[in-house]
């Protein structure tokens, strides 16, 4: 059907060569072409690992098979805390079964504070201050928000590990997380491979109604990109930006009439002034809209005028090849 295989490949820390080796060999071997979602390398132990699998890439679709990625512009991800927890705890749904059991919980902490796992811990590849607790329900709870792990563990007198566990068994639930992990150099270096698209790997949201933290990215990704590394750090120039947020994105998902200004395909437009676009979204305050975007229009129909939300809604579900009949 003309489709993408595309992967959040099994690792972006430790084993991230090895991941990608996958994800390229199953490529290979299904004839079809590669998306690697997120492109990144977690932990700085793993940092100097961007640089080989570019060239990783660049080398596969030098033999022909065509291997592409895509990324979002910030140093930290965002994610559940049992991305601290081996992924066994969470198995059937028993989590919070398993917290409750000293023995079984004895075992995750052991795997939770090795310094080398055979699963991806976002703790150890952050630190307990690369973690960011962005949200938390129970009113007892709540001053732990905004808080990193490290400040928590503090606050509840306790090791990390611990006071995460804890958390997780007051909470009754999994929060949110940020984790801080990536590079700033190797951010830029991605950005300028000519194979990466951008994304926001995030749910939009509404700044009137929405409570708590969250990763800046739902609000900042492309005025940050425009602003930030086109404009202020020189980093791509203008036309290469907007191809990779536009073009190239609509050509990777095979949507035929969108992407380009171009007779005969669909109004969607949008009025930026490179001079003042930028992001406004912080990790501390992350619900703050952006600067310097004037107009967009979505199927000819203005949604945002003069930098204000017309309540317009003239979007509809793009189907890909595969939607139609099957033979």
């Amino acid at each position: 059907y003309g489709g993408v295989y595309i992967s959040h490949i099994r690792s972006e820390g430790d084993h991230f060569l090895e991941a990608l080796d996958e994800a390229i060999r199953i490529g290979q071997e299904g004839g079809v072409p590669v998306e690697v979602y997120h492109f990144k390398a977690m932990g700085r132990r793993n940092w100097p690992k961007i640089p080989l699998a570019i060239r990783k890439i660049d080398s596969a679709r030098a033999s022909g098979l065509d291997v592409q990625a895509d990324m979002y512009p910030y140093v930290a991800t965002g994610t559940g805390w049992t991305a601290c927890l081996p992924p066994w705890a969470s198995a059937d749904g028993k989590l919070f079964a398993n917290l409750h059991d000293p023995k079984i919980r004895a075992k995750i902490r052991a795997e939770m504070v090795a310094v080398r796992t055979s699963w991806e811990n976002n703790c150890a590849l952050s630190g307990a201050d690369g973690m960011l607790v962005v949200a938390t329900k129970k009113p007892e709870n709540q001053r732990f928000a905004g808080k990193r792990l490290s400040e928590i563990a503090v606050m509840m007198k306790k090791p990390w590990a611990d006071a995460l566990l804890d958390l997780l068994v007051s909470e009754g639930e999994v929060g949110g997380a940020v984790y801080f992990m990536m590079s700033e150099p190797n951010v830029e270096l991605e950005m300028q491979q000519p194979w990466i698209k951008f994304g926001t790997d995030a749910e939009g949201m509404d700044p009137e109604t929405a409570k708590g933290l969250t990763h800046p990215r739902a609000y900042g990704s492309f005025p940050r990109i425009l602003g930030h590394y086109v404009r202020e750090r020189k980093v791509m120039g203008l036309e290469e930006a907007v191809r990779k947020l536009s073009s190239a994105v609509a050509t990777r998902l095979s949507i035929p009439d969108r992407g380009l200004l171009r007779e005969g395909f669909a109004a969607d437009i949008v009025v930026f002034d490179p001079a003042t676009i930028v992001d406004r979204a912080t990790f501390d305050r992350p619900h703050q809209l952006s600067i310097g975007m004037k107009h967009v229009f979505v199927n000819g129909v203005a949604v945002v005028k003069d930098g204000v939300v017309t309540g317009a809604k003239p979007g509809k579900a793009l189907r890909g090849r595969g939607a139609g009949p099957r033979p």
